[in-house]
């Protein structure tokens, strides 16, 4: 069974993979939701986990294969693995190759930030560039936090995913809005911490944007619904003040990177204020 989902944006050909199933503590991932509220929209298990899903993105474009975030880590063993109750029932590779593509064919990876749970498939098991022929897109700020981490950051890098693609020369370093081609831009999004950054694609009149963990999944669009992994929450919360409505007014596609069943979103107005995402319709 493949995952993939397609959109047509312009003159971009758009399509969402997936590299697996994860599940995280609820309470971490909501913060200071409390659960009653939460587990409406994400019922846990019991271990308290809620189930989550790795959502890259894959954009054709001017005659380019660009490939937004490239999946969860796969060498951390067993023990690791079931923390995470990781199930690989998809993987990035296999949508790729659904699309008659090889690692060897992505001429550009976008890392939205470094955590394992986005960046863990930049390097394989040999510990080589996975897309050997692709620049890797980082903001300037994440790199240098990912090199230089802290007791609240240090669990999210895996230096191993990160070093082979700084010793390749492989990753562009860009400081915040940057074009990457005509039409497609990263965006910088901060708060979950602070280089995080967006991808931005406007191409015929229609605007798609990939928001990185700055919304984590379609529940966590009220505002209040922010995670307790963000280092910056307060952060957060300013950075989707200022985006929501401006998507919301574009009729932006939403793509976001955990949500475990939807690939395509928009924002909507809630009843109490602010914004809440339903999955995509056309028209």
């Amino acid at each position: 069974m493949s995952w993939t989902r397609f959109l047509r944006i312009g003159d971009a050909d758009v399509f969402s993979l997936t590299d697996g199933q994860f599940r995280l503590d609820g309470g971490a991932m909501y913060g200071s939701v409390p659960k009653v509220l939460w587990e409406r929209v994400a019922p846990a298990d019991e271990l308290n986990r809620i189930r989550l899903r790795i959502n890259p993105l894959l954009l054709r474009l001017h005659g380019k294969n660009v490939l937004v975030e490239t999946g969860f880590w796969d060498q951390g063993g067993e023990k690791f693995e079931g923390m995470y109750a990781v199930d690989r029932d998809e993987t990035v590779f296999r949508g790729l190759a659904d699309l008659g593509l090889t690692p060897q064919d992505i001429d550009l990876v976008v890392n939205t930030h470094l955590h394992f749970d986005h960046a863990g498939r930049n390097v394989t098991a040999l510990g080589e560039p996975t897309f050997p022929n692709a620049r890797y897109v980082v903001q300037r700020q994440e790199l240098h936090d990912a090199l230089h981490t802290h007791e609240r950051s240090r669990a999210s890098y895996i230096p191993g995913t990160i070093q082979p693609i700084l010793d390749a020369g492989l990753f562009e370093v860009v400081e915040g809005e940057h074009e990457l081609l005509p039409g497609l831009s990263v965006l910088p999004l901060p708060g979950h911490n602070l280089g995080q950054q967006g991808v931005i694609l406007r191409s015929g009149g229609r605007t798609l944007v990939y928001v990185a963990d700055l919304l984590p999944t379609l529940a966590h669009a009220p505002f209040p619904y922010i995670m307790g992994y963000d280092l910056y929450p307060v952060t957060t919360l300013e950075t989707r003040r200022r985006y929501f409505p401006q998507w919301f007014e574009e009729g932006a596609v939403i793509v976001t990177p955990h949500d475990p069943d939807v690939a395509f979103a928009r924002l909507e107005e809630g009843k109490r204020g602010g914004f809440v995402a339903v999955p995509w319709t056309e028209g």
